[in-house]
């Protein structure tokens, strides 16, 4: 119970918040509406004493008692929903910029690749969506509330003993909430099976993912693993909704059972005279409205649950990011566990700046890194420096590390083991907000941003984001401007399918504007270029790295780093240090020239690629 409490608290103080106003009328028509109900009783009640005692003008007032309580019981809800309902919405809204908030609210990406934080996402953008009806359920309840302890104080007026009728009216309750609680555990069992479902869907229903579906057949394979997950995933849901039925339904026979009995114990106080026929009206009002009552607030019971649920859900979030934001007995959502190889990182204080420019450049000392849940590190012991104002290149053969490399760097994990130093200064003092303002990237898994060409760009600069000619010479630089030619509306064009006079583009169009993205920003103190021309031609990724060497060389006086991960070994042999990784170990470093005369690693990758093109 102190959960529901809890979360109705936090429900309608979000509500005060959109409109205090709306809230108090919300709140009041629908305990207005809930109290007019068992005032009905009471009117009726007089009514048949005045109709017994032909005491005309008293049945007449209590008539019309009766008339205007029946009135409010059937509009007060209804005026209240003009009152909630957009408050409904503003709250839907709400919880979805939290949730955004939530997704992106750690420094680096260990919480993306944490599969428990993942079920809890996948259940919440799934709830969320329903917690409109939430506000509806518990402004329900609070009429409901009021109706009831009205109806409770009335009975113990008429005969103490039919108190006992609201207490067995709680037996559904509890049992309700107790069948409730089975059915979000069962949802909370299945939040992995469902979001691997709900991936296949989207995968079989993306178009870029329909010619490898109709070229490799695979509609049915996936048909059968989409059926396997969801027959997993009702089967759960189907047991657990099955015992709760069961569990209402008895409870609703012993509720059945109170209500005859209270109304047998009237037929007989009236047959003995120790009450009034309208003693008997009121009681039979009165119970077939316990009833009503009953059965409405156990219809809440799934939406309440829904809402602690939800409140729960988002307070281990808010935990998992910041331990002091709320109980310290709540649960986290991710720890790293002793087992898991990832040592807790030794907190510092943020209080260093980005220097300007980077003089010395970047230092990897001692750096290992071991992905969440894994055991084996992706990095050993790394000891590597980045000369300032150097374009530095990284091969190696696949999985070797080169992309783990790269996110450190970018600041978007944090060590196991080992520091990455800028100019000296260790990174985790540096503010990641200051560290990414100086940083951009283009990454071989680019988001295809669904927005006009211009801001599909621009925003690799928010504070240029809308400057036409930044975002025409960050094109330029990417030699993506022709892009530009078939496109009706040039930067205006909408993008993505998503809109029905969206244009969608091919990979290397999608890739070139993601490269335009990454050069958006003048003067980065890196710039990390992963993979980024892997839809491009040879030729193509070719002509784009000679200009941006050419650029990086006039630049070096900024001190800025270019960090570029390509498997083409005629691209990288420009790069004035190029680094070799294998199994997550730095095992040669060097120009081009002087790997090449080492015959080591580097020179049996650059022969064998060499053949390969001739």
């Amino acid at each position: 119970m102190s959960s529901l409490v809890r979360a109705a608290t936090g429900l309608l103080a979000m509500c005060r918040r959109q409109s205090g106003r709306k809230t108090a009328t919300a709140l009041g028509l629908m305990v207005a509406g809930g109290t007019a109900a068992p005032l009905i009783g009471v009117g009726l009640r007089q009514l048949f004493d005045a109709a017994h005692k032909g005491a005309t003008g008293d049945a007449v007032v209590a008539g019309v008692v009766v008339a205007v309580m029946v009135i409010a019981a059937l509009t007060c809800e209804h005026f209240a929903h003009i009152a909630y309902f957009e408050l409904a919405e503003l709250n839907t809204m709400y919880y979805g910029d939290e949730l955004i908030s939530l997704a992106n609210g750690t420094s680096g990406l260990d919480g993306h690749e944490n599969a428990q934080r993942a079920d809890e996402f996948t259940v919440l953008e799934r709830e969320v969506l329903q917690t409109r009806n939430t506000l509806q359920a518990l402004l329900t309840l609070a009429g409901l509330g009021a109706g009831m302890l009205l109806t409770a104080l009335v009975l113990a007026l008429v005969h103490p003993v039919l108190l006992l009728l609201p207490l067995a009216a709680m037996v559904p309750l509890l049992a309700g909430r107790r069948a409730e609680r089975l059915v979000d555990a069962a949802r909370s069992a299945t939040a992995e099976p469902t979001r691997r479902a709900l991936n296949l869907v989207r995968q079989a229903t993306d178009t870029a993912s329909a010619k490898e579906l109709q070229t490799f057949q695979l509609e049915s394979e996936v048909r059968t693993s989409h059926a396997v997950l969801w027959e997993r995933t009702s089967d759960i849901l189907g047991r657990a909704q099955r015992r709760a039925a069961v569990l209402r339904a008895l409870s609703q026979l012993v509720f059945a059972a109170a209500y005859l009995g209270a109304v047998l114990l009237m037929l007989h106080e009236a047959a003995t005279g120790r009450h009034t026929v309208g003693d008997v009206v009121l009681i039979v009002v009165l119970a077939a409205q316990t009833n009503t009552q009953v059965v409405q607030t156990v219809n809440l019971v799934p939406d309440l649950q829904r809402l602690t649920g939800v409140d729960r859900r988002f307070r281990e979030l808010r935990q998992a990011l910041d331990p002091t934001a709320v109980d310290a007995g709540t649960p986290s959502v991710y720890t790293p566990s002793a087992g898991s190889g990832r040592p807790r990182v030794p907190t510092m204080s943020r209080d260093a700046v980005v220097p300007v420019p980077v003089r010395n450049g970047i230092t990897l000392r001692g750096l290992s890194f071991v992905y969440p849940g894994s055991v084996t590190p992706s990095l050993r012991d790394v000891n590597l420096h980045l000369p300032a104002g150097a374009v530095v290149a990284v091969v190696g053969e696949n999985g070797a590390g080169k992309s783990t490399l790269v996110k450190l760097v970018c600041g978007l994990y944090q060590p196991t083991a080992g520091e990455i130093l800028v100019d000296g200064t260790d990174l985790r003092r540096i503010p990641p907000e200051a560290w990414r303002a100086r940083t951009a990237a283009g990454f071989q898994d680019f988001v295809r941003w669904e927005f006009a060409v211009g801001r599909t760009v621009g925003v690799g600069d928010l504070p240029r984001e809308h400057v036409e000619e930044a975002v025409l010479t960050a094109l330029d630089r990417a030699r993506a401007s022709d892009v530009l030619d078939p496109l009706p509306d040039g930067l205006a064009t909408q993008l993505g399918k998503s809109y029905a006079d969206g244009v969608e583009l091919s990979g290397g169009q999608w890739q070139k504007l993601a490269l335009g993205r990454a050069f958006m920003r003048e003067q980065p103190a890196l710039l990390v270029l992963d993979e980024p021309t892997s839809a491009l031609d040879a030729e193509t990724e070719h002509a784009l790295f000679e200009r941006y060497a050419a650029q990086a060389e006039r630049s070096a006086s900024d001190g800025g780093i270019t960090l570029l991960v390509s498997h083409r070994f005629s691209t990288v042999r420009m790069a004035d240090l190029i680094v070799v990784i294998e199994d997550g170990r730095v095992v040669e470093a060097g120009s081009h020239a002087a790997l090449v005369g080492r015959e080591g690693l580097y020179a049996e990758l650059y022969t064998l690629q060499a053949r390969a093109y001739r």
